[in-house]
């Protein structure tokens, strides 16, 4: 139950009401743990959401979300040919990097883009129907996670074609799977009740990735870099997120400076995601 305590002031010069609401900061907490709580209780429900999301976008289609998983096996293969000759390095080396790494980052991508619709484009239920807004994050999480794993068959081919397969490393994703829902939920809450409030942020935010994709090791591997630069590419948040997944499905490692500033930035994006939560809840219903 809410703790609102509103207060009706008669104004008979105006022969109007003046409604307050004062929502104290702990009681806006409390609604916003209920949200989370519940949500948490209800993922079947987001779930199944985020399966028929998948299922209407490719309805009609023969291959269905296989789609995806085509065009990116012929990225791969384009790019994984054209970068090895420039880079002059083996295809048998290059090209399982360079699926992995295309693969994780169109999910993360695909992730940030649609964490900042993520309640615009839920605009009829949220004013049709009252179910946590956490529902409609993990709705977005579900459907990239989806296309995460029919992707991950380009992955599987690459290791077949050159047998190199992770062998027990591949338990190391775990962790780093955990990371990216937990960041994932967060980012749809943070961009997606920004982005509620102010319509300007989304192309922004495109842009932002634009840069990133090629400011980050995705078609690119990190040995380039050399000295200092080399250093500073875990100041980079979309390096250390995807190293953490990638670096075990490459039968290596993520070093200890990584995975903290993995766990660093994803601790500072949960914090903010929640103070804008919290102090925003109420309002999303009325800026959709």
């Amino acid at each position: 139950m809410s703790s609102t305590q509103a207060s009706v002031e008669p104004r008979p010069e105006r022969g109007d009401i003046l409604l307050r609401s004062d929502l104290t900061w702990r009681a806006r907490q409390r609604q916003a743990i209920a949200d989370v709580t519940a949500g948490a209780r209800l993922w079947r429900f987001a779930f199944t959401l985020g399966w028929f999301d998948i299922r209407l976008r490719y309805r009609g289609s023969v291959l269905g979300p296989f789609w995806l998983t085509l065009s990116t096996g012929v990225m791969v293969i384009a790019l994984g040919i054209l970068y090895s000759t420039l880079f002059k390095m083996q295809l048998h080396d290059y090209l399982p990097y360079l699926a992995l790494s295309l693969v994780l980052w169109n999910t993360l991508g695909g992730l940030v883009g649609e964490a900042c619709t993520c309640f615009l484009q839920a605009e009829g239920m949220i004013r049709s129907v009252r179910i946590p807004y956490v529902i409609y994050a993990e709705r977005v999480l579900v459907r990239n996670l989806l296309v995460l794993a029919h992707n991950a068959v380009v992955i599987i081919c690459v290791y077949a074609w050159f047998d190199t397969w992770p062998g027990l490393s591949i338990l190391g994703v775990v962790p780093g799977l955990m990371v990216w829902v937990v960041d994932g939920v967060a980012a749809c809450l943070l961009l997606g009740a920004l982005c509620a409030r102010f319509r300007d942020i989304p192309p922004i935010v495109g842009s932002l990735m634009q840069i990133a994709f090629f400011v980050s090791p995705i078609i690119w591997k990190p040995e380039l870099l050399t000295g200092a630069s080399r250093e500073l590419l875990p100041l980079n948040p979309f390096f250390s997120l995807l190293e953490i997944v990638r670096a075990p499905l490459l039968s290596s490692t993520a070093d200890q400076v990584i995975w903290l500033s993995a766990i660093g930035y994803s601790a500072a994006l949960v914090i903010a995601a929640w103070l804008v939560f919290v102090r925003v809840r109420s309002r999303l219903a009325f800026w959709v």
